[in-house]
């Protein structure tokens, strides 16, 4: 399964996108909560989220994921504010329990899949520093994930992707 977040408003998605019939797809369309750093995800509801949102099944869905396709704004060399709430939501498809990985501490993998990820950012003034932060904060988040990264990529305005989901 392919799953893809995008802060686009559904117009724009749809025109860009095309046909997503066989991605799982999440956008600003869908309202979500906060993350709240409750941990409910890794000790009331382990793998859950314990809010009540399109969102709550995210760590189920991230194991049961091949590649996820992330296309966001950049915002001083990170994620859209939107983009950002759903990786904070995440979260419980991780352990809570830490391993040593590289010597840094991580926390451990609750399942065993590997996702492969891919990273779109958009924006029509991001700074070569802007785009070194982002591609640090790529590696970090495929780190944490223990994925690994397939792409990041810039660009000037949404509709200049010309890539395949």
């Amino acid at each position: 399964m392919k799953l893809l977040v995008h802060d686009l408003p559904a117009p724009r998605a749809k025109q860009i996108f095309g046909n997503l019939a066989d991605i799982r797809v999440f956008s600003p369309e869908q309202p979500i909560h906060p993350c709240r750093g409750c941990f409910g995800c890794w000790v009331k509801t382990p793998g859950a989220c314990v809010l009540h949102d399109a969102y709550q099944q995210m760590g189920r869905l991230l194991a049961q994921c091949s590649a996820w396709i992330i296309f966001s704004r950049c915002v001083y060399g990170g994620f859209s504010p939107f983009v950002k709430n759903v990786l904070d939501r995440s979260i419980p498809y991780l352990h809570p329990d830490f391993i040593l990985q590289n010597g840094e501490m991580h926390h451990r993998p609750r399942y065993s899949n590997q996702i492969e990820l891919s990273f779109w950012f958009y924006g029509t003034d991001i700074t070569e520093a802007e785009k070194a932060t982002a591609r640090a904060l790529v590696q970090a988040n495929a780190t944490n994930l223990h994925g690994h990264v397939r792409t990041v990529q810039f660009l000037q305005e949404p509709e200049k992707w010309g890539g395949s989901l």
